[in-house]
């Protein structure tokens, strides 16, 4: 039987089990390894909000608390919300991270590998 993937979707290697985690946005059960997490850190006030607080206090200089939250998505929910995409055999091997956007700027650029 031919592969799609040479570890099979899972991060387990050389453990047999792994504990089931409640997928965030469905609730399936997905084991740990296989599930897709996305690392959230936002303001608890938005953006549009956040001048207005700065002008009604009275600290000049207090920073408001961030919210820290991990997300875990099955692969189904992972793909129809877009957090990861659909790729072609070829690319399916290239295992650097796709090139982050930073809030529509431009890319930060990559560092040249010189072999």
């Amino acid at each position: 039987m031919t592969k799609k993937r040479r570890n099979g979707g899972r991060n387990k290697n050389g453990r047999g089990h792994v504990k089931f985690m409640r997928c965030t946005n469905c609730g399936r059960c997905v084991p740990k390894d296989k599930a897709i997490k996305k690392f959230i850190i936002r303001n608890i006030v938005e953006s549009a909000a956040l001048r207005d607080i700065g002008d009604a206090s009275v600290y000049k200089s207090y920073l408001l608390p961030k919210i820290y939250v991990k997300l875990h998505y099955c692969v189904s929910c992972a793909i129809h919300s877009k957090v990861v995409r659909n790729r072609s055999r070829e690319d399916r091997r290239v295992r650097t991270p796709p090139a982050r956007m930073f809030g529509g700027r431009k890319p930060a650029p990559q560092p040249q590998k010189t072999n």
